[in-house]
């Protein structure tokens, strides 16, 4: 099985931790995002959409969109578990899941950034700004969401809500936000790097690198 990724994707970072998490063995194959390698036609085949992660299975078949992805790790191997069964539950779970995939991610990659420079001439302190604006509207829903009632965002275990959150606190400390206000928010990323599965998703850890750990 293959993982086309890019380091520092925070979509194709959630699914590294999934996988990683259930002890599912896979090949990850860098996708320059920088480089343009998405638009390549051989890729394209792969992945319609030009984007990270793709899943690529045994036979042949590939997964594309992490959530997409991320549901079909969960019923393919569903220990541990990462979308509670309970309907609360879940329903609580993918709350904050989405919050961070819907609500901050689509306005924070690469493609809005090259749009926001190329169509409308923003600066990089403009689009630093940009980034930062969107990620502290969801921190601050995210926060609202969450308790201070256990080390992750719903219990003892990192869920499908943590590796959401995680990732996307890696992106935020990339771009320079202040991740003051926002202390379950941090804390949940802390907890979350303390799980050698999760830890070795991180994208400073990833083949393709920029600088390795």
């Amino acid at each position: 099985m293959k993982l086309y990724s890019y380091w520092r994707s925070t979509t194709s970072y959630r699914v590294r931790a999934a996988l990683n998490l259930k002890g599912v063995t896979y090949e990850t194959v860098p996708v320059d995002l920088v480089a343009g390698a998405q638009r390549d036609v051989a890729y394209r085949a792969l992945n319609p959409g030009a984007g990270v992660p793709t899943l690529v299975l045994e036979d042949g078949t590939a997964l594309t969109q992490s959530m997409a992805i991320l549901d079909f790790i969960e019923a393919t191997w569903p220990e541990p578990r990462l979308i509670p069964q309970d309907a609360l539950e879940r329903a609580r779970v993918l709350a904050v899941a989405h919050t961070v995939a819907l609500d901050i991610h689509p306005v924070n990659n690469l493609r809005v950034i090259g749009q926001l420079k190329s169509r409308f001439g923003a600066s990089a302190e403009q689009s630093q700004g940009w980034m930062c604006h969107w990620m502290a509207e969801g921190f601050a829903a995210l926060e609202a969401q969450l308790t201070d009632d256990h080390p992750f965002a719903f219990g003892t275990t990192p869920d499908l809500a943590d590796l959401c959150i995680a990732a996307q606190v890696y992106n935020a400390r990339r771009w320079g936000l202040d991740l003051a206000p926002y202390p379950k928010t941090e804390r949940i990323e802390t907890h979350a790097l303390s799980v050698p599965a999760i830890a070795a998703a991180h994208p400073d850890r990833q083949p393709d690198a920029d600088t390795p750990v």
